[in-house]
């Protein structure tokens, strides 16, 4: 019986029925396993051993627009590049942080090896000193904190946060995206933000991260690494791409400048667009994207909306590895408009040129050998010698040598010998300034210049540092008097008192014990000093200055460093003199300065800085705008290069800034002509009327004097007046426009200054299509500011827009930059063309007699004579700083009979305004083409007459 029960089972188990059922048993549980084995990957669903297709919206970024001179000569354009991206494909969990900053650490590795570099908008950098810093302020700074806090609103930050340093900052972040190392990898309290990377590294890392957190709410959105890559670094991306998940390879385009640093200041470049930015340019345009890229300053910037083209786009399909494996509904993309620009490219770079070499040949004649000058009360601004070892100081300040070279590895006898007296210094010092802190507590005053900059830097640091709350501080107290004003006390002294008055932040030092007595605290500053001391830079760089004094370091070390780590080029044959000993320091280090092989910008000494302005005078365009010194925009488009960012930043001749637009001086004597035009129109003077100039303006006591003083210029109508560049004349014009009822009134007398200056232009920005200062009419002294003193200050461009308005007889334009667009295809689109601001109506006669004054300005400068161009112009000289020499300025046009252009020059600190003049005359024969090109732009320093005796 048991056999028939056990044959009956095997043949139920066995028939076809149940078969099946057992095959889609096992099947229905292969399924509830599979399903709870479901994967998940950016919101999409897939099994781990099927492929799906996972949908994803592409975008396709549009090339951006050209920008041309005048003539059609490319200045600005795209080039096809590689970029390395990431995308976010890594699951949420304990080990997320540490999987992503694993594969960034070693992507950035293979991006360096091959000599690229991470992009890095981020509002910190790592400056020459090793230290975090911002790399905004003010209202910007607390729009970055926003963001980095996750406030939609600056006045949603904390006191704490809005007050955090770039280091606590930095801190903060590593810690939120776990960029660090664990001191105990079993107890999660001991996480050390940054530990294992160094500040560069960290920093890399994090920007990346940040930029990561801004797209995480977009699916399938990319972040950009690094921008334009080598085939080489493709290549390793691509081999190592199954260890860095998400990484991939995208073609793009990079923005590139041709002859760049002529133009930076003028282009602008471009970056990754900010909150800010995509809040107000999505007003106009719905399509920009936190991934976009925009114009960050300059025409880049003010053109955005035509330079920036139509997004495409198109759907794809990938699989669970990221791979494509279909796409549809492509829509392509449309370029951007180009623009043409009013600048002729040749011109600008031969004025650039002119003012570069003009400027060498100024310091080469200024500089002797000698180890110090003292400027004294009588001495004058327009005789100020720079030492020789100023020039080479400032080879080390400005970075010209490479200082973390000195005791590298590789360095060269020179460099050793250098670096072994720096930290000899370093150490005596540092000791010192303890032993000053501490017992000898020597007055102010009574210590030597070497020592009162450090204890200047000192104090400097702790305000800076938050270490002395600079709102606690009183400014009336005597002890503050004492130390700041009066210099009567120690450095010592004024801590003490600063912590007494309870000025000091204590959260800010390392102390334990939160009432600690005021001996405690003032022990913690001391050893705060020296720890910030030994790694400050700036401290650091000036210990070389006092090495140089002192005799423990020589000019020929620093003419040898130069050759050794290759900063400058020298001939064979000067080369050998030099190396026999046949040549000195001070000579071998003129004819750097004097061929260019460092440039004025890189010594940053007085002057080392110019602009030009070149406006056609009858249409309002701009045909030149030169900004000395420029820098590579490339290095800043395409992601910003960190390193050559914080070297710009740190530059002492700051060449991100816009010298033909932002800088502004007092005009001098250039102001004259607004003055004469109020004096006639308002009737004070006629062109008949004769003033007596005997040197001193006689109806104040004490009275000002003409440049001219102890001589006088005697009788003078206005013709005159504007020759002469007489003081007393137009001081004369300034009261009698003050004048009513009999009675002097400064505040009359500068309402109609102000009114004539606003008729040239002087009250407003120029127009031109890039950021300007706004201009500041005098409100102070009538007299004074006839002469263009007081406190006037323009802009070179606002002085260009003046001149031409009396080259052209009264059309006051708003200048432009912009001739027109076109589409990628070169149909025009808009024509641009500068809009008349106001007239200046005067009679004829009025205007005759101004332009002949400015005739015979330029007839009585012998470098002008036979010139070939008849030129009209007016020379100013400003003083800023009686210690420096003054600012050298000239506008004038030309050709006199029949004017075609205007140019306004300022040389910053360039001592006379000669200079500007003869500068200004070479940029006058190279657009007339009065003499050979290869004369007037030699590539080395170009010899100015000295006109200093004729100061006005």
């Amino acid at each position: 019986m048991f056999n028939n029960i056990k044959e009956g089972i095997i043949k139920f188990i066995t028939s076809r029925a149940v078969i099946v059922s057992g095959v889609l048993i096992i099947l229905g549980c292969i399924l509830v396993y599979r399903l709870f084995s479901l994967q998940v990957i950016n919101g999409e669903y897939y099994l781990d051993t099927f492929k799906l297709k996972i949908k994803k919206e592409k975008t396709i970024q549009a090339a951006r627009g050209n920008i041309y001179d005048r003539n059609g000569k490319l200045l600005a354009y795209n080039e096809l590049a590689n970029s390395v991206t990431i995308e976010d494909v890594y699951k949420s969990g304990s080990g997320r942080h540490k999987a992503i900053n694993t594969t960034l650490n070693e992507l950035i590795d293979i991006i360096e090896k091959n000599g690229d570099s991470v992009d890095q908008d981020f509002g910190i950098i790592v400056n020459d000193a090793n230290f975090y810093e911002f790399t905004v302020e003010g209202n910007q700074l607390l729009r970055f904190l926003a963001d980095v806090y996750g406030h939609a609103s600056v006045n949603d930050l904390k006191y704490e946060e809005k007050t955090k340093t770039a280091d606590e900052v930095i801190e903060d972040m590593c810690m939120n995206f776990k960029i660090g190392d664990y001191d105990d990898p079993d107890d999660s309290s001991t996480f050390v933000p940054g530990k294992g990377y160094t500040k560069d590294r960290a920093l890399k890392i994090l920007n990346i991260r940040y930029n990561m957190s801004q797209n995480s709410y977009q699916k399938y959105i990319d972040t950009t690494v690094a921008s334009d890559v080598s085939e080489k670094t493709v290549a390793d991306v691509m081999e190592n791409a199954s260890n860095l998940a998400g990484v991939s390879i995208e073609e793009s385009t990079a923005r590139k400048y041709v002859d760049s640093i002529y133009f930076s200041q003028l282009l602008g470049y471009t970056g990754k667009i900010s909150e800010d930015e995509l809040a107000s340019l999505i007003q106009e345009n719905p399509s920009y994207g936190l991934n976009d890229t925009v114009g960050k300053s300059g025409i880049e910037q003010s053109m955005e909306s035509v330079l920036q083209g139509t997004k495409g786009s198109e759907t794809v399909y990938v699989d669970n590895t990221g791979q494509v494996i279909e796409t549809s509904n492509y829509v392509d993309s449309v370029a951007g408009n180009d623009v043409y620009l009013t600048i002729d490219k040749e011109l600008t770079e031969a004025c650039y040129n002119i003012i570069e070499q003009s400027l060498a040949g100024i310091l080469a004649s200024k500089i002797q050998n000698v180890k110090t000058y003292t400027y004294t009360s009588t001495s004058s601004s327009s005789n100020i010698v720079i030492p020789i070892y100023d020039v080479y100081y400032a080879i080390f300040d400005n970075d010209v040598i490479d200082i973390s070279h000195l005791n590298a590895a590789d360095a060269k006898e020179s460099e050793r010998a250098v670096y072994e007296q720096f930290v000899t210094k370093n150490a005596s010092v540092l000791a010192e300034i303890e032993a000053e802190l501490t017992d000898k507590k020597t007055p102010y005053d009574q210590l030597s210049k070497e020592y009162q900059w450090y204890m200047s830097h000192i104090a400097s640091m702790l305000y800076s540092d938050g270490i002395i709350d600079s709102s606690k501080v009183d400014r009336e107290d005597e002890m503050y008097i004492a130390w700041t004003k009066d210099e009567t006390i120690s450095l010592a002294e004024y801590l003490k008192y600063t912590i007494a008055m309870n000025w000091v932040d204590v959260s800010k030092l390392s102390i334990d014990n939160q009432y600690a007595d005021s001996e405690e605290i003032f022990n913690q500053i001391v050893r705060y000093v020296g720890k910030e001391l030994s790694q400050d830079y700036d401290f650091q760089t000036r210990l070389y200055k006092y090495l140089l004094l002192d005799g423990y370091i020589s000019g020929t070390q620093v003419c040898n460093i130069l050759v050794e780590q290759g900063n400058i080029h020298v001939d064979e044959e000067e080369l050998g003199l030099w190396e026999r000993g046949g040549e000195s320091a001070y000579s071998f280090m003129l004819n750097r300065i004097s061929n260019l092989d460092i440039t004025p910008a890189q010594l940053a000494l007085d002057p080392c800085t110019g602009s030009m302005v070149v406006t056609d005078v009858n249409s309002g365009d701009v045909l030149a705008i030169v900004s000395y010194p420029g820098y590579d925009n490339n290095l800043m488009a395409n992601g910003v290069d960190a390193a050559y960012y914080a070297k710009l930043r740190s530059d002492n001749s700051n060449p991100l800034y816009n010298y033909a637009t932002q800088q502004k001086t007092a005009p001098g004597s250039t102001f004259k002509m607004v003055s004469a035009t109020a004096g006639l129109t308002e009737g004070v003077i006629t062109t008949d009327s004769v003033i007596y100039c005997g040197g001193i303006f006689e109806k104040f006591n004490p009275g000002p004097r003409c440049w001219i003083y102890p001589r006088g210029h005697g009788g003078l109508n206005v013709t005159g007046g504007i020759r002469n560049s007489c003081n007393v004349f137009f001081y004369e014009v300034g009261y009698r426009l003050g004048l009513t009822g009999g009675n002097y009134s400064p505040e009359i007398g500068l309402q109609k200054l102000a009114k004539y200056a606003d008729l040239y232009g002087l009250t407003e920005k120029s127009g031109i299509e890039i950021a300007e200062s706004e201009p500041q009419v005098s409100d102070q002294d009538a007299v004074r500011s006839a002469i263009g003193q007081g406190s006037h200050s323009y802009t070179t461009v606002g002085l260009a827009r003046y001149v031409t308005t009396v080259a052209n007889n009264g059309t006051c334009y708003n200048l432009t930059l912009i001739d027109k667009t076109t589409d990628s295809n070169g149909n025009l689109l808009e024509e641009y063309s500068a809009t008349i601001r106001n007239t200046v109506d005067m009679p004829a006669s009025y205007w005759n007699a101004i332009h002949t004054g400015m005739r015979q300005v330029v007839q009585d400068k012998s470098y002008y004579a036979n010139l070939g161009v008849a030129v009209a112009g007016k020379t100013g000289t400003a003083q800023e700083s009686a210690s420096r020499p003054n600012h050298s300025l000239f506008v004038c046009y030309a050709p006199y009979e029949k004017p075609e252009i205007a140019i306004a020059t300022r040389i910053a600190y360039g001592y006379t305004s000669s200079y500007a003049a003869q500068i200004t005359k070479e940029a006058l024969s190279y657009y007339f083409e009065l003499r050979d090109e290869d004369d007037i732009i030699s590539g080395t320093a170009q010899t100015l007459q000295d006109g200093a005796t004729n100061a006005d």
